[in-house]
């Protein structure tokens, strides 16, 4: 009697070999301890709204204006999560090149083509104005929130990283913006 191979679904040649394992070591791991105190482990948190003064249409660098709103309740936190939600659906957060200018126009480039405006366009909804609805949908295309780790007093973003505002209506207004840190 012959035995027959179950049939190979998407190629003939043999399976590669499982991946490597990946190990992972925590930076800080909470060792239980009754000597310790209560306080010295439980999580701290920190909350404050920011208001941003109006930008132009556009992306706009904000770390340096978060940072200097928060960086005294952050010094306290070793390790933890910073949670940034905007109170508005006409603009949008993210997080891309610090450094180079040129990205964010060419971000704002970008987003115009792909979301037309305008009397063309095809929105229903135009009672703010031609460009309310495009702002919106960008809006929904970035979000509205970035979490982003702690450690060491300090928002753990790579080089080349930075927080945007991305402004998407024609005559814009103060925006605010809820940092909530949390750690310990």
């Amino acid at each position: 009697m012959s035995s027959i191979s179950p049939p190979m679904l998407f190629s003939s040649s043999p399976r590669p070999p499982p991946p490597q394992v990946l190990r992972v070591s925590s930076l800080y791991a909470a060792k239980p301890s009754f000597s310790d105190s209560m306080a010295a482990s439980a999580p701290k948190w920190a909350q404050k709204t920011i208001t941003l003064p109006p930008h132009h249409r556009g992306c706009h660098l904000i770390t340096p204006k978060i940072l200097n709103e928060i960086g005294s309740d952050l010094s306290g936190f070793k390790c933890g999560l910073a949670h940034l939600f905007l109170h508005h659906t006409s603009a949008s957060l993210t997080i891309n090149e610090n450094y180079d200018s040129d990205v964010r126009d060419d971000t704002e480039t970008f987003l115009n083509k792909i979301v037309p405006e305008g009397r063309s366009a095809p929105w229903k909804h135009t009672l703010e104005g031609p460009d309310d609805m495009p702002a919106h949908i960008k809006s929904s295309m970035f979000g509205c929130s970035l979490t982003i780790p702690i450690t060491d007093g300090k928002l753990n973003m790579g080089t080349w990283q930075g927080i945007w505002l991305c402004e998407h209506r024609d005559y814009p207004t103060a925006r605010k913006v809820v940092v909530t840190l949390n750690g310990i």
